[in-house]
């Protein structure tokens, strides 16, 4: 990914909302053209919803301050007065240009859209140990919080990070070729229908990444694919219609960080440093603070200075003229597009003529604009009449298009952005009035982000929503709730009270109701590298919307929507707030979810099962299971089919029959001639966040190196739980669901350990590699970085520094010293490696000189050449052949040493193809009395993912004698 060049240039930039917006504050005008594409059959449904209806930050965040009262009022008057759109592609979060995007957005209230094509899950966690999708889902959640600063909307292809590339030919070829990113990319185009299309890179080596390469390559195809009815008809017979952007920018043409730029490299250059009143900080400065969000990128404490600030483009492709300057310079990406309100009537070409009265409609819904403006400015509340007659106004100029002779593709070229005015001006409304709706489940506080309310398939729970505001409550509309079909609710009450209108309603969940989880997966994240869609109505969503949304509309308030929301405690102890999600009565997680073993002399081996109930006592007893197939989805049938277990039980919850309100049986179905102790466990529940754990012992009846599954089912009454979910949040993100099957995956592997051997180690930013040491019957403690400095190290033969231990934990540096005596005195120490290169080069943590580098193998099957086939690695405990590199995942390697002293001792060497040799891999040096080793091979994931030699190899490194 493109780390740190955001220190640069800004090279990248919960879902937050959308520009502009309120996040309680969406417009129902642009909901009831949504609220059908939400949960429709038809595929295309939402693909062919205004983009002011994308489902982002508006279902996972707060407004930002800016985004509220006269400030949020100015910040939609800019959305108001231009009809321009813009989209940005990108290869991985982080990599976005924050600051443009939201110059362009915040500050010229132009209609912005980022497409990511990857979620970053091939990428490296400075935070933990989650890796794969489980880290795409939380970096999902992390662009997403970037979004709420930028102001922009998001979407994403199916293709995955399957980590580093270092060329895009590389890039396509696990990709699956072009097409199928290309084909994501032209529906969003078609579906967004931007006018300027700007690529985040030039799609040179100066991009680097492969995948950054790649993501210019696919959007330059793009520019003009999205046009061609030929390429991707599919989309065509969906509904969709096809675009042409005007014109086509590419990034990256004068390196990140550049400041200054040769003018002929050059068409466009930006100034995102300068200082927006309504904002209070520059754009870029803004978009930091978004950027920060990105913290598993290591983001979280990087600043911008104050002051000019570049970032450049070149026009690479346009359809229009536009004026430049004797350098050939413009002024703005919509130089030669007219992007004023009454210039939408130049988009009907020849058809123009048929509507002599459009401009002039046009332009009196802008002047209103404009004196809703001018009263903004003195007091908010006196922008509503202006506003008003400006949303009448445009309800009868779309009235009068719709009644028209144009051709469907003419209205559609301008009921797309008057329709999204429309929504604009409507949220605009809300914001002059102050009325804000909130609608929350009446549920008890959440403990934490776990114990968080849940809807569970077939029972019932009772919201309430509020409409407050200066007016009295008794002038405001009545509040209803929009649901999937299937859902149903009933007004309990209604009252006022002080400033508030309050509605109770009761909500019945069908039993068939769909999870709250991602619409992708992919079976093996560790070798594939393009998701599978499981529900094309989401398709290039960043999730599922929220299942339940609050709606209330009147002429002098707008018409408001808000996300039904549950109230629970943040780690600080505050009461926050979270989406109302569905999730089956009953959670079932192996844990770890991978399993190693040696194939002898190995210990036995326990898995651990954890349950969790979302049923609590008046659920249990409201449980109903009457509802069946929804009867307007036919095919609703054959989805449930689609989504059984391979033992028949539903993938998302119970049956129509329910789960038994006590609990029920667990059982682990191991291998056959597998031993399992005990049989099955009976577990009792009493309310809803309870948990269980059960331990079984498992014992496999042939140990033959290879690998197999063990499952857990819990049935309950006639329902079958065979899958759990995590929470991913964190206090700073929005909230979603990451399931996976109630699997353990086990590896088998023919791998001898040294006996009485003390192995501490230190972690770094986290890792599972301690566990599968232990897995296999070594001895292992973790030594808490802050206890380097007290703790007696004699008492280990091995210490293990864990990966990025230098750049993440300040104390391993401290100890350093600590650290090498500690080798020097006889000991044995393995560094892994570290990302900061400069850093660690700086603060010469090494006992002879040696230079860390960049450099990286990324072919996992790279050739793996032996270099000192004589040293004791590569026969004590384990012998190591050319046979133990074979089946590695990802990549070989990074952040190999590129020079050292000749105490070091290469022991391999791999290269990626058409590249040198690379020998500082895997470095090892007598010091003192003892050994000191670095290794850069990517151990972290290969371990956890049971590849045996490299288990068989890493045990070598730290119990070799």
């Amino acid at each position: 990914m493109c780390m740190f060049a955001m220190l640069n240039d800004f090279c990248r930039g919960f879902v937050p909302k959308r520009p502009g917006a309120p996040a309680l504050l969406i417009v129902l005008a642009a909901l009831s053209a949504s609220g059908a594409a939400q949960h429709s059959d038809n595929p295309s449904a939402h693909a062919l919803a205004s983009p002011s209806n994308a489902h982002n930050a508006d279902h996972y965040y707060e407004p930002l301050p800016q985004e509220t009262g006269a400030l949020g009022l100015k910040l939609m008057l800019r959305r108001l007065h231009t009809t321009a759109s813009l989209m940005q592609t990108t290869a991985h979060p982080d990599d976005e240009d924050g600051g443009m995007l939201t110059l362009e957005a915040r500050g010229k209230g132009v209609s912005t859209l980022l497409m990511t094509l990857t979620r970053g899950e091939g990428g490296q966690n400075k935070l933990g140990s989650n890796l794969f999708d489980g880290l795409g889902v939380l970096r999902t959640l992390e662009l997403l919080a970037a979004d709420r600063y930028y102001g922009v909307e998001q979407r994403f292809s199916r293709v995955a990070d399957f980590g580093y590339s270092k060329t895009p030919e590389e890039t396509f070829q696990k990709w699956q070729g072009h097409d199928i990113a290309l084909g994501d990319m032209v529906r969003v185009i078609r579906t967004f229908r931007p006018e300027v299309l700007v690529a985040r890179f030039s799609g040179t080596d100066r991009d680097g990444h492969g995948h950054h390469q790649a993501s210019e390559i696919l959007t330059r195809e793009a520019f003009h694919a999205a046009a061609d009815p030929r390429q991707f008809p599919e989309q065509i017979k969906e509904g969709l219609e096809t675009w042409q952007p005007k014109k086509f920018y590419i990034g990256n043409v004068c390196g990140f960080g550049a400041n200054t730029c040769d003018a002929n490299n050059y068409t466009l250059r930006l100034n995102t440093g300068t200082v927006d009143p309504v904002l209070g900080t520059s754009y870029v400065q803004f978009a930091m603070l978004g950027l920060r969000h990105q913290q598993s990128q290591g983001a979280a404490n990087w600043t911008v200075d104050p002051g000019d600030r570049f970032t450049y483009y070149k026009l690479v492709d346009s359809l229009v003229d536009s004026p430049k300057d004797k350098e050939g310079h413009e002024q703005s990406f919509f130089d030669g597009l007219d992007e004023t309100l009454p210039g939408l009537a130049h988009r009907l070409g020849n058809e123009e003529k048929q509507l002599p009265w459009l401009m002039s409609a046009l332009a009196d819904v802008q002047m209103r604009i404009d004196e809703a403006d001018a009263a903004a400015d003195k007091r908010p509340e006196t922008a509503i009449e202006p506003l008003t007659a400006a949303a009448a106004a445009l309800e009868k100029t779309i009235l009068r298009l719709h009644q028209s002779n144009l051709s469907n593709h003419a209205k559609n070229v301008l009921l797309y952005p008057l329709e999204e005015k429309q929504g604009q001006l409507s949220t605009a409304i809300a914001l002059a009035s102050s009325v804000t709706l909130h609608v929350v489940v009446d549920a008890p506080v959440g403990s934490s982000p776990d114990d968080a309310f849940v809807a569970v398939p077939g029972t019932t729970f009772q919201v309430t929503a509020k409409l407050s505001g200066p007016q009295s409550p008794t002038s405001y509309p009545e509040t209803v709730l929009t649901f999937p079909p299937g859902w149903s609710s009933t007004v309990l009450s209604r009252e006022t009270t002080g400033n508030e209108a309050i509605t109770h309603f009761k909500v019945n969940v069908p039993s068939a109701a769909e999870l709250t989880r991602p619409y992708w997966h992919r079976n093996n994240p560790e070798k594939e590298a393009l998701n599978i869609i499981d529900d094309a109505r989401y398709q290039t969503l960043p999730f599922p919307p929220p299942p339940i949304t609050a709606s209330a509309a009147a002429p002098t308030i707008g018409r408001l929507s808000a996300i039904c929301m549950v109230d629970y405690k943040d780690s600080a102890g505050a009461v926050v707030e979270r989406p109302l999600a569905v999730a089956p009565a009953f959670s079932v997680i192996l844990d770890p979810g991978e399993l190693v073993l040696p194939a002898e002399d190995g210990p036995q081996s326990h898995v651990q099962v954890d349950v969790a109930s979302n049923l609590d006592s008046k659920s249990l007893s409201e449980t109903h299971h009457s509802a069946g197939p929804d009867k307007d989805r036919p095919d609703k049938d054959r989805q449930n089919k689609d989504r059984q277990n391979k033992d028949g039980t539903n993938k998302d919850g119970p049956n129509k029959d329910g789960p038994n309100k006590d609990g029920g049986i667990l059982q682990i179905e191991a291998p056959k001639n597998w031993s399992v102790d005990p049989t099955k466990e009976t577990l009792d529940f009493q309310d809803r966040g309870d948990q269980r754990r059960a331990n079984f012992t498992v014992e496999p009846h042939n140990r033959s190196e290879g690998r197999t599954e063990i499952k857990a089912i819990l049935k309950s009454g006639q329902a079958s739980f065979a899958e759990g979910y995590s929470v991913v949040t964190r206090d700073d993100l929005g909230t979603f669901f990451y399931y996976q099957p109630a699997l353990q995956r086990v590896s088998i592997v023919a791998v001898k350990t040294p006996k009485s051997l003390r192995v501490g180690y230190v972690m770094g930013a986290g890792d599972e590699i301690p566990t599968v040491l232990q897995q296999i019957g070594m001895d292992v403690t973790l030594i808490a970085p802050e206890k380097l400095a007290s703790e007696n190290l004699s008492q280990y033969q091995t210490i293990v520094l864990g990966i990025r231990a230098y750049d993440t934990q300040k104390d391993v540096t401290a100890n350093n010293r600590r650290l090498l005596d500690f080798v020097q005195a006889g000991g044995r120490l393995v560094v892994q490696y570290n990302a900061a290169a400069g850093d660690f080069n700086a603060a010469k943590l090494t006992p002879y000189p040696a230079t860390l580098s960049r450099d990286r193998v990324s072919v996992e099957e790279a050739p793996v050449k032996i270099l000192d086939p004589t040293n004791k690695i590569f026969h004590s405990p384990n012998e190591i052949t050319q046979k133990d590199f074979e089946g590695w995942v990802q990549e070989r390697g990074l952040y190999f040493m590129s020079q050292w002293d000749p105490n070091f001792i290469p022991l391999l060497e791999s290269h990626d193809p058409g590249e040198g040799e690379k020998k500082g891999g895997l470095l090892v040096a007598k010091y003192g009395q003892g050994t000191y080793i670095y290794t850069g091979y990517a151990f972290f994931r290969q371990l956890p993912a049971g590849v045996p030699g490299a288990v068989r190899l890493f045990v070598n490194l730290i119990g070799s004698r």
